[in-house]
């Protein structure tokens, strides 16, 4: 039973956490943990927009009893070594001074994680950010020490630039304007969240960035609990979009407490969006988010239509148009 200095402090504590917007969950000692038994999860693959062929790679290795972590690096793998998709890695399209600037992070089951940014001439960030996190006692290595990592881990330097990617920004140098388009040059990223046969959970996500973006600019995807982030007693969140908005919220990481305090991955992907909807310039940006809890319980959610994601789940694979803040 509470003694009254005690209920005082608690009731104090609790009016003072509403007032910012936390709520009581907020309270160590009254935290509303959602755990899952081991026997009602399900082992899940979830990833931004229409990625099947990745999605179907990491649900192999999720069906041969691999783990988490190897299936959702194999997953990104795909789109990351494919020339026709311009928005991650190879293939991808170049920053303003041409130059292809590729960002990826990683994290498994345990919290550990690693992450690349600013890294050019390697195929496969992804592969990288978990050796960063494998073999080093960091989590993020940038631009030249990202590159002589790789190289000293084995890594070969290859041409990103592909010449379509390279005729369109030779075309865009003709007024270079910057204005990206809902959708197209904003999808930026695949992001990716596995639930293996265990019940652990690993998270990706890797991305070129925006198209001719400032040199040296970072978004939110080798962001640890921006564009990225699970946790094992409850779930994992990806985001898409404009990175910008994403960092000034954490939306990944947000979303994910949201699921801890019981609100449902639509619930906290919804919360998420309308964050950004509230305190920023949100009209002429699309920011996207995904989510799925250990129960294999899944929901997504954007500024603007058009975004969608696709999920694994026994053997069946299905997209989703999320619903959005801005209707059609």
């Amino acid at each position: 039973m509470l003694n009254r200095r005690k209920f005082i402090h608690r009731s104090a504590l609790s009016s003072l956490l509403a007032a910012i917007g936390l709520g009581s969950t907020a309270c160590a000692s009254e935290e509303k943990t959602i755990e899952t038994p081991k026997g009602l999860t399900k082992p899940s693959v979830i990833a931004t927009w229409n990625n099947k062929e990745a999605n179907q790679t990491a649900w192999e290795v999720i069906k041969n009893g691999g783990r988490a972590l190897d299936a959702v690096e194999a997953g990104v793998k795909i789109p990351e070594g494919d020339e026709n998709d311009q928005s991650v890695g190879y293939g991808g399209r170049p920053d303003r001074d041409g130059k292809v600037t590729l960002d990826a992070c990683i994290m498994d089951e345990n919290g550990d994680c690693g992450s690349v940014c600013f890294l050019q001439g390697i195929k496969h960030p992804i592969s990288v950010a978990r050796k960063v996190m494998e073999e080093t006692p960091h989590v993020i290595l940038a631009g030249a020490g990202a590159l002589k990592f790789a190289l000293e881990q084995g890594f070969k330097v290859e041409e990103m630039l592909t010449e379509k990617s390279k005729k369109e920004y030779e075309e865009w140098l003709v007024n270079s304007e910057y204005k990206p388009i809902i959708n197209i040059e904003n999808h930026d990223t695949i992001g990716m969240i596995t639930i293996d046969q265990a019940g652990d959970i690993s998270g990706a996500c890797t991305t070129s960035g925006m198209a001719y973006k400032v040199h040296g600019r970072v978004g939110d995807s080798p962001i640890i609990g921006a564009g990225m982030f699970v946790d094992n007693e409850v779930g994992g969140a990806v985001a898409t979009g404009v990175g910008e908005a994403v960092l000034k919220t954490l939306g990944s990481f947000l979303v994910v407490e949201l699921m801890r305090q019981g609100r449902t991955p639509q619930e906290a992907c919804e919360e998420a969006v309308n964050r950004i909807a509230k305190n920023q310039h949100y009209k002429d940006i699309q920011v996207g988010y995904c989510a799925v809890n250990k129960a294999g319980m899944h929901g997504g959610y954007s500024i603007q239509p058009g975004f969608s994601y696709v999920l694994n789940q026994q053997d069946e694979t299905e997209l989703f148009d999320a619903k959005s803040f801005i209707k059609k």
